[in-house]
């Protein structure tokens, strides 16, 4: 993202026009006007003025709503892909994928709009206590600051955006300055759906931008990105409630009872899916001994098969990592891995933002690509054998975010699930796994409170209690 020229707001103030351009041909795909204090406040006000509406609208009213936006992005998911996939880098299989993933999230938070129930209490359940009763419900909680990155510029914004929506709740979004195309014709559509004025608005801009919205006139700051920003904008936003999912340094674990071609499909897909990108990918693979070799020799053979290059070439399987400064770091955390003692037994190497799929043998736990979130398509192999070692590297991390494991070792998998601190244990599965309906999120820096949907729902409501 590179600023092109300037642009006059309405009041005759000049601001800059942002380009946004593609990953992988450098080309510029599209443009948007960056926001300042003044047009973020504007939003705002328009966001508090919808909602004094919208915060009486039933649950009816809501989901036709939603339902109406997931048409809306049915109708135009090819193009819509095609923006993910021009802006992001993903291939034109993920981002498809991923406008699948919106309209679902979309269509589940409708649903859930008519579910969210309270419940009834008596108070006379001690002696001399008064014969009333409360009435517990769930309440609009007003205006939503939603902050995205750029790996899911749709779900992870439909994702912030139906639960409020459902909850009764207006949205002011910032998508990141490096993928925001998706998010502002997301805007379009939903006005297009009915959604009413100022309901549902998104402002552009970088870190900036991003703190102007998280300490305006928000009652919700929800936030995907890494711990510093997370950290930054918790406290620009004073009493605020935060929800923050802020990545991960997510293990996967194969033991040697499993089903070991299984377990690397899992570990290639999961690790090599946008280029590396995600938050709960495998970034540290933990082989047993006994299936060291075996597991070695798995992933070298499918990693052979990961085609890169293009993303909008349907025969691409990995495009590129977001951008030159990010491509360049992954390859300074491989060097080093490599210079500590790992050993580079595929890839290794960058061609621009095209980061070849690697896997490092017996990385040392202290280097960089182990110690910390790497993000870009390297699988960082550390061997053991006794679990406990395993559970008290995984738990020393700052980071909680989720951890899979292949057994089938029932005393095993109880054990990890109880020992890991993390926020969600895959069994027979990959640490990227995710329902969009089903909790999803991390302890200790990971994040405050979850995302999915139901849970969402309540985290983006407040608790009232009438009692007569």
């Amino acid at each position: 993202m590179t600023t092109h020229s300037l642009a006059l707001n309405e009041a005759g103030r000049q601001r800059p026009v942002l380009d946004v351009t593609s990953p992988f041909s450098g080309e510029v795909v599209g443009r948007v006007v960056a926001d300042d204090a003044v047009t973020i406040a504007a939003a705002l006000r328009a966001a508090r003025r919808a909602w004094q509406e919208f915060r009486r609208s039933t649950p009816f009213e809501r989901k036709t709503l939603l339902f109406a936006l997931a048409d809306k992005l049915a109708g135009e998911a090819e193009p819509m892909a095609q923006l993910i996939s021009a802006e992001v880098g993903k291939t034109i299989a993920e981002a498809r994928n991923e406008v699948r993933r919106a309209q679902n999230t979309l269509r589940l938070s409708a649903e859930a709009a008519i579910v969210l129930h309270g419940e009834v209490l008596p108070c006379a359940v001690v002696a001399g206590a008064p014969d009333k009763v409360a009435q517990v419900s769930w309440q609009p909680a007003g205006v939503v600051g939603a902050i995205t990155p750029f790996n899911y510029p749709l779900n992870l914004l439909c994702h912030k955006l139906g639960p409020a929506i459902a909850a009764g709740n207006a949205v002011v979004a910032k998508p990141s300055p490096k993928a925001p195309l998706a998010a502002a014709r997301l805007a379009e559509l939903a006005e297009e759906a009915g959604f009413p004025e100022g309901l549902f608005s998104v402002v552009h801009g970088g870190a900036e931008a991003a703190a102007v919205l998280a300490s305006g006139d928000i009652d919700i700051l929800s936030f995907t990105g890494g711990p510093q920003a997370g950290l930054a904008l918790k406290n620009a936003s004073g009493l605020v409630r935060c929800l923050m999912e802020l990545g991960g340094n997510d293990p996967l674990i194969v033991l040697p009872d499993a089903d070991l071609d299984r377990a690397a499909d899992t570990a290639i897909a999961h690790r090599f899916e946008i280029a590396g990108q995600s938050c709960a990918a495998v970034k540290k693979l933990y082989l047993h001994d006994d299936i060291h070799d075996a597991m070695i020799e798995r992933l070298i053979a499918r990693i052979a098969e990961v085609v890169t290059g293009d993303p909008a070439d349907a025969a691409t399987v990995m495009g590129p990592v977001i951008d030159e400064a990010a491509a360049a770091e992954v390859e300074r955390r491989m060097r080093k891995a490599a210079a500590e003692g790992g050993r580079i037994l595929a890839g290794g190497t960058r061609r621009g933002t095209l980061v070849a799929p690697t896997l490092i043998d017996d990385v040392p736990a202290s280097t960089d690509l182990v110690k910390s979130e790497t993000f870009g398509p390297v699988l960082a192999v550390r061997r053991f054998t006794a679990i406990d070692t395993v559970i008290t590297e995984v738990d020393d991390s700052p980071y909680g975010l989720q951890a899979g494991i292949f057994t089938n070792d029932h005393a095993l998998v109880r054990c990890l699930s109880r020992q890991l601190r993390v926020g969600g244990v895959m069994v027979n599965e990959g640490p990227d796994f995710r329902a969009e309906n089903v909790p999803f999120g991390g302890i200790k820096s990971s994040g405050l409170g979850r995302e999915g949907i139901h849970v969402t729902l309540r985290e983006m409501s407040e608790l009232k209690v009438v009692i007569d």
